[in-house]
């Protein structure tokens, strides 16, 4: 019954984006608005450029990795909708990622499904992959992750034939999660945000030596303050002892992941750096750290990079910038990293809201995280879920009405657009305060005994 309702949603999602690529192909060929994502037709004709044997770089604003343009050459000899059609299918494995971590957490049938659904036909998700962006590989990829460290994550075993029969085999799925995870990093750079909180979980602290660590479950009983008032004490207590925390997190686990995710991020790196030369450092990589878009944009800095573009900008202004980023990241991570899905979620709420240049593709990098913490909050949708929603939704019209006027009426309303990117940023961070108050602090890992004997002494 349970895999009957699980397939009939994938089925329903299916359809819904093969009719919606098909439409995409009548709406470009009839109408003046394009339904095809301008990005798309970058991806394609880089692809085609690989197909020739040129470098993808060679086509104006691909800045991407080459990795995309090898995916994308079946659209020169197959069809031009080929990644639109990928792309969708990474979009219905994000579903089934969905389910099978919250399985795995002990979710019941009923809230697994509306989480799935959640993802799965969500307005701003079905029409990302139909349109031909390529962010729902990344999410694919980043719950691949999460799933890989949560039937992975072991202590060293003792005795020698735990060693080679469950050691080992748990090892391999960390092993799985550096590779995909150097993979990603170099594919689409900001999951670097991530490295820490996962180095965090993967880390020794709070799991028993003696066997392999048991996931926590879901439970209606779960306490709300009980959790956040831990979450609070485990804060503070890492803040004030932040070295000996940080030294604390060396194990097999984090030091072979920590390598091997280099490794393959920088093999990646200098394959395609002998391949393309400097060319594909400068667009690829380098591009997205040093970024900053005069055009308008949802970030509260689109109006201040708009003003001085050609001037260009002063170390302490990109400090001036980049700062408040890291604080709010870091605050994130010491806070919630034990509970690996929800951190991953507010940080990059955060990360998206404070980042010098936000798109609406961008908000797809937290919707796929969004379902894997609904279980766990004690907001209802009535009222205070519909408020957060109204207040989203609300605020993102107001910029879009402006920037409409901006754009196609050609109107000088930039001090108007600035205020409505502050109201956005105010929007989303009462949003994230909301989540954070109703969410039902869960550690993935259950705490060992030691552990938890460990921190009533230190407390004492």
């Amino acid at each position: 019954m349970e895999w009957i309702k699980l397939r009939s949603l994938m089925l329903s999602s299916a359809v819904l984006r093969l009719l919606l690529v098909a439409y995409g192909e009548w709406q470009d060929a009839h109408m003046e608005v394009r339904y095809t994502d301008v990005d798309y037709l970058v991806f394609s004709d880089a692809a085609a450029l690989v197909a020739a044997g040129r470098s993808p770089f060679e086509r104006s604003t691909y800045r991407y990795s080459p990795l995309l343009a090898f995916l994308l050459v079946p659209n020169s000899f197959i069809h031009p909708s080929w990644g639109k059609i990928l792309f969708s299918a990474a979009d219905l494995l994000v579903g089934l990622f969905v389910d099978a971590i919250c399985k795995l957490r002990g979710v019941p049938e009923n809230l697994r499904l509306w989480s799935v659904a959640a993802w799965l036909f969500n307005p701003f998700t079905f029409t990302i992959g139909t349109r031909g962006n390529c962010e729902p590989i990344v999410c694919a990829v980043i719950l691949w992750i999460i799933l890989c460290v949560m039937n992975g994550v072991s202590a060293v075993y003792l005795d020698m034939h735990f060693l080679l029969q469950k050691y080992l085999a748990s090892i391999c799925k960390v092993i799985q999660a550096a590779f995909w995870y150097g993979l990603i990093v170099h594919f689409r750079i900001y999951p670097i945000i991530y490295s820490l909180p996962l180095i965090i979980v993967l880390s020794k602290q709070g799991i028993d030596s003696s066997r392999k660590p048991n996931l926590t479950q879901w439970s209606s009983q779960q306490h709300m303050s009980y959790c956040n008032s831990r979450a609070s004490s485990k804060a503070s207590n890492c803040w004030s002892s932040m070295w000996l925390f940080l030294g604390g997190i060396l194990s097999w686990n984090t030091i072979a992941f920590g390598l091997l995710s280099a490794t393959i991020f920088f093999l990646l790196t200098i394959g395609f750096f002998y391949l393309y030369g400097s060319e594909f450092l400068n667009e690829a990589l380098l591009y997205h750290l040093t970024r900053t878009d005069p055009r308008h944009n949802f970030s509260i800095y689109f109006y201040h990079v708009y003003l001085h573009h050609q001037l260009g900008f002063s170390i302490y202004e990109k400090l001036a910038s980049f700062l408040p980023q890291l604080m709010v990241q870091l605050v994130l991570i010491f806070s919630f990293a034990d509970d690996l899905s929800f951190c991953l979620f507010v940080q990059t709420v955060a990360f998206v809201a404070f980042n010098k240049v936000i798109t609406a593709q961008y908000f797809v990098w937290f919707f796929c995280l969004l379902p894997l913490i609904l279980p766990w909050t004690s907001m209802k949708m009535k009222w205070k879920g519909f408020i957060c929603i109204t207040v989203w939704m609300t605020s993102q019209m107001h910029w879009l009405m402006w920037a409409y006027l901006l754009e196609f009426k050609g109107r000088n309303v930039f001090i108007q657009l600035w205020v409505a990117s502050l109201l956005f940023l105010a929007a989303n961070t009462f949003v994230l305060l909301t989540i954070i108050q109703y969410h039902k602090y869960s550690p993935i890992f259950m705490p060992s005994a030691t552990s938890d004997y460990t921190d009533t002494k230190k407390s004492e």
